[in-house]
């Protein structure tokens, strides 16, 4: 069977693992689009004003990241590990902002996938990060596929790939967590 040609962004990973700088400039040109867009995807439904713009995420992830290309493997890795550092980068934002507020000033963020009712208002970022945290302590591969999919917006395909798994097993981790994370994010606990 005949394999898929490689992404450009996957020989460009390869190219800079090898010490090519040039390659490295290239994935940054490459890659800037789809990065901006996971960093809408984790900013959605932010206050007005947030400090962080989307670009100054990209750019915050792209230096955490630009030392550690000899550990990305292909395209859909390396949106994965920038979708968890932009995570992690926004998470200390909500917190450092959460202690200048004395808890007054928690972020508040809406998800177009469906963790929540419609109705319901949107989720606490602080509170999805915990509840993502006890999901990870409970099943860590269905807190990865929360992660990819509603962070990293990787479709069930690309998290199969990611995580080494079925089609099908993604399918039904994406129903158990969602199911377990709207009991935990409801206004009513």
């Amino acid at each position: 069977m005949n394999q898929p040609p490689e992404s450009p962004i996957t020989i460009l990973l390869h190219d800079a693992r090898q010490g090519d700088a040039g390659a490295v400039e290239a994935l940054l040109e490459k890659a800037y689009a789809e990065l901006g867009a996971i960093a809408r995807i984790h900013l959605a439904g932010e206050r007005n004003g947030h400090t962080l713009q989307p670009t100054a995420l990209v750019h915050e992830v792209w230096l955490k990241l630009a030392g550690s290309f000899s550990q990305v493997s292909d395209r859909t890795h390396f949106f994965a590990l920038a979708s968890r550092s932009m995570r992690r980068v926004l998470t200390d934002h909500a917190r450092a902002r959460g202690r200048e507020k004395r808890a007054g000033g928690r972020v508040r963020v809406t998800f177009c996938t469906n963790l929540v009712a419609p109705d319901n208002p949107p989720v606490d970022y602080l509170d999805l990060e915990d509840a993502l945290s006890r999901l990870e302590s409970l099943n860590e591969r269905h807190a990865r596929v929360v992660e990819l999919r509603v962070l990293g917006g990787l479709t069930i395909a690309e998290t199969a790939v990611e995580l080494a798994v079925s089609h099908a097993t993604i399918e039904r981790d994406w129903f158990t967590a969602r199911a377990w994370l709207r009991l935990q994010l409801s206004p009513e606990q």
